[in-house]
């Protein structure tokens, strides 16, 4: 079912990042020394550098730092040719190390793909035509063309901001949200967080290479606090250049810091592809 490859494609192409680590970048966007580079639209208030600093630490506050991971979402999508079938996925993460992804055909409630990515490799189970595929963890960034690694498809699963840098050239503070935008090395990000919590709600991502016309538009919603995390539960992911994806995540069921098994056992009978 050429529907389900498109969907597990997202988990690659929802990825607009790069390959430095959202903590280090977060730490590094708050340290005093970069603090002379901020830049903001009334430099001539004495305040405004505090203001940001403040906002990158409460961002840096709401950072879901975990040891394990494990969900089940509800996926929606659509492409250029309308609504597609919905899938079930399975997200299982062990931090730093794996990620086990397994989907289903929700309408026939049959797993049709299984999915391990570590830091170094993905292997790829096609379970309909009883093929394998091995590949290195670069396979991301061929298929999607755009700068991946593990750790960022980790943090956009997890739902912790991404394409964090310590460049600010913009912010903006009102009764109900703040914005704020940061130029990294491939995009500009711009980011909306809620006023009185600091919560991530969305992220406007576009390329810095004017001969492209690569965007993603990221939206966090419903946040719960069942675990000692802020975690938001539903998510709205558009991706565009030539052609555009739309897709909403429903995290129906979710899990932190439970003991986890991420086995991955290959079948003999799979040929390799």
């Amino acid at each position: 079912m050429k529907y389900i490859s498109t969907v597990f494609l997202f988990f690659l192409m929802a990825g607009l990042t790069q390959s430095c680590k959202t903590v280090k970048q977060i730490n590094k966007a708050i340290a005093p020394k970069d603090s002379t580079s901020v830049v903001v639209i009334d430099q001539s208030k004495a305040d405004s550098i505090l203001m940001v600093k403040k906002t990158l630490e409460n961002l840096k506050h709401n950072y879901i730092d975990f040891k394990t991971f494990s969900a089940k979402i509800k996926v929606d999508y659509q492409d250029n040719k309308g609504k597609q079938p919905d899938v079930t996925a399975i997200v299982r993460i062990i931090k730093d190390s794996a990620i086990w992804i397994s989907l289903t055909a929700s309408i026939l409630n049959i797993e049709i793909y299984r999915v391990l990515i570590k830091k170094d490799s993905v292997i790829l189970l096609n379970k309909q035509d009883k093929e394998v595929q091995y590949r290195s963890i670069d396979y991301l960034q061929e298929v999607t063309e755009i700068p991946f690694d593990y750790k960022t498809l980790e943090d956009l699963l997890i739902g912790n901001p991404v394409f964090i840098d310590s460049n600010i050239v913009y912010y903006k503070k009102t009764d109900n949200q703040i914005l704020f935008s940061m130029v990294g090395g491939y995009f500009k990000n711009l980011l909306t967080l809620s006023s009185d919590n600091y919560f991530l709600t969305h992220s406007k991502l576009d390329d810095v290479d004017i001969a492209r016309s690569r965007t993603a538009d990221l939206t966090y919603a419903d946040y719960e606090n069942k675990t000692g995390y802020n975690f938001s539960t539903y998510r709205e992911i558009t991706v565009s250049e030539k052609n555009r994806l739309d897709i909403r995540l429903n995290y129906k069921q979710y899990e932190f810091n439970k003991e986890l098994s991420v086995s991955f056992n290959i079948p003999k009978n799979y040929i390799p592809k």
